[in-house]
C-alpha cells in the first residue's frame, strides 16, 4: 500500500487538513498573548509534521514480533489525530459555508450600513463559537480513543436465552459459549488473555463455538498462545470455522505455495488445540438419544471486498433430516444474503467479523456504531419475522463483538465479548 497513489493522496490530504485546521486554531487563540500563541503554534506543527513523517516511514520500519504493539499504537495515535481533525474540520467547514453565504447575501441584498449594523449586534462571533465547538468535539474524540486503549482486555459476558419449539427436549438447557475474532497477532498481554479464557471456562459450557479469525495474517501469530487456547474444553467439544483473516490474504507471500503452507499450518494448529474445524461440512451433536446438526462453512461474505470461500450446499447436504440446526458462519452478511433465502430451516446462525468496529455506544435499549452503516446486523441478536405484522419469530442470528482486536488497539463503548447462549 505504501507505494500506491492512494497512500500519497492520503498523506497529501493530511497535510491540507493540518493547514485548514491551523486556520481555526488561530481564530480561537487570537486573544492569547504573543508568547502563548507561539508555544501553541509550534507545538501544533511539531506534532502534525511528526505524524506525517511517521506515517511515511512506518511501512519501512521492521518491528520485531514483541514490538508490534508499538507500531500499532503509533498508527492508532496518528489515525486518531487524523479523525479528530477531520471531525473538527466539519464544524469549520459549516462556518466557512455560512460566512460565504453571508458574504454573497451581503453583496447582493444587504446595504453596507445594514451589514455593519448586523455585525455590530453580535456579542460573539459565530466563527469563534464553531471553531471552539470543532476543537472540543475533535479533542473529545481523540481523548476517547486514548481512553479506549485500556479496554481491549475487558471481556464482557453476554448472556442470551433462546427458545425454540423444535429443539429436541434433550437439548433444553444446552449452554453454548460463543467466541469470535481472537486475532492472536494483536495480543501483547498474555496474562490478560489467560484471564479471558478462564472467564469462558468458569461458565462451564456444554459446547464451545469459535466463528473465525484466529490470527491477523500468519499462523505463527499463535505460537505464544497455544498453551492458552488449548485450555478451552467442553463436554460436547470445541468447534471452529475460518474467518477472512485466516487465509493469509492480507500478507505478502513469495509464492502461492508459501501461502498454502501457512493455511495448512493454521489448520494443524486448530487440530493441535483440540478444536474440530468445520470446513463446509456438518457434524451431528448427540444428547440423550436425540440429535441436532452443527454446520460450519468457510468465510462467505456478501460484501465484494471479502472472499466467498464457503460452500453452504456442501455443509448442508445430509443435515436436512435433523430437527434443529446451528450454523457457524464468520461474516454476518451471509445470513440475509443466502441463509434466509435458501435455508429456512437453519434455526440459529452464529457470526462475528464486525467487532462492533471496536467503537460505539451501548446502553440499555440503544446501541450505535459507525459499522452499522456497512452491516445491518453487526452486534447482538437478530430475528426474522415469520410474517408481516406477526409477533412470532423465525430464524435467529447472533453476532459476537469479538474476543480480540485489530487495527485500533483498544475499544470504546463496544467491549470484547464472551457470549453464553442457553437454548430452551
Amino acid at each position: 500500500m505504501r507505494n500506491t497513489p492512494f497512500w500519497w493522496i492520503l498523506i497529501s490530504f493530511m497535510v491540507l487538513l493540518d493547514i485548514y485546521f491551523f486556520q481555526a486554531l488561530k481564530v480561537v487563540t487570537h486573544s492569547a498573548s504573543g508568547r502563548t500563541r507561539t508555544i501553541i503554534y509550534a507545538s501544533y506543527w511539531v506534532l502534525s509534521i511528526s505524524a506525517v513523517i511517521l506515517l511515511i516511514i512506518l511501512p519501512y520500519l521492521h518491528f520485531e514480533k514483541q514490538a508490534r504493539f508499538t507500531r500499532t499504537t503509533i498508527f492508532a495515535l496518528i489515525a486518531g489525530l487524523f479523525f479528530a481533525k477531520l471531525i473538527a474540520s466539519l464544524f469549520f467547514l459549516i462556518d466557512d459555508i455560512r460566512r460565504a453565504v453571508q458574504w454573497i447575501a451581503g453583496k447582493l441584498f444587504v446595504s453596507k450600513t445594514t451589514e455593519k449594523e448586523l455585525q455590530a449586534g453580535e456579542t460573539i462571533s459565530r466563527s469563534v463559537f464553531l471553531s471552539w465547538a470543532g476543537m472540543i468535539v475533535g479533542g473529545g474524540l481523540f481523548g476517547t480513543l486514548i481512553y479506549g486503549f485500556g479496554n481491549k482486555y475487558r471481556y464482557q459476558v453476554k448472556r442470551v436465552k433462546l427458545s425454540y419449539d423444535n429443539l429436541p427436549s434433550s437439548f433444553k438447557g444446552l449452554k453454548i459459549a460463543h467466541i469470535s475474532d481472537i486475532h492472536s497477532g494483536s495480543f501483547t498481554n498474555k496474562e490478560a488473555v489467560i484471564k479471558g479464557v478462564e472467564k469462558i471456562m468458569k461458565e462451564k459450557p456444554d459446547l464451545i463455538l469459535f466463528t473465525g479469525d484466529l490470527v491477523n495474517n500468519t499462523s505463527d501469530e499463535m505460537e505464544e498462545y497455544m498453551d492458552v487456547f488449548d485450555k478451552l474444553k467442553a463436554p460436547m467439544g470445541v468447534f471452529s470455522t475460518l474467518g477472512n483473516h485466516d487465509y493469509g490474504d492480507y500478507a505478502s507471500w513469495e509464492t502461492p505455495d508459501e501461502k498454502a503452507a501457512n493455511l495448512k499450518k493454521l489448520l494443524d494448529i486448530q487440530s493441535a488445540l483440540g478444536w474440530r474445524l468445520l470446513m463446509n461440512e456438518h457434524v451431528v451433536l448427540e444428547r440423550g438419544e436425540e440429535q441436532i446438526a452443527l454446520l460450519g462453512i468457510e468465510n462467505w461474505s456478501a460484501k465484494a471486498r471479502f472472499p466467498k470461500y464457503g460452500k453452504m450446499e456442501d455443509a448442508y447436504s445430509g443435515a436436512e433430516k435433523y430437527p434443529f440446526k446451528i450454523l457457524m458462519s464468520h461474516d454476518p452478511s451471509h445470513w440475509k444474503a443466502e441463509v434466509l433465502e435458501k435455508y429456512p430451516d437453519i434455526d440459529l446462525t452464529l457470526s462475528g467479523h464486525t467487532h462492533g468496529m471496536q467503537f460505539g455506544v451501548e446502553i440499555p435499549g440503544f446501541k450505535w456504531s459507525p459499522v452499522q452503516y456497512l452491516y445491518k446486523e453487526w452486534a447482538g441478536l437478530y430475528e426474522k419475522q415469520i410474517a408481516d405484522n406477526s409477533s412470532e419469530k423465525g430464524q435467529k442470528l447472533y453476532v459476537n463483538r469479538g474476543f480480540g482486536f485489530i487495527g485500533y488497539p483498544g475499544r470504546v463503548g463496544i467491549l470484547p465479548e464472551i457470549t453464553v447462549i442457553e437454548l430452551s
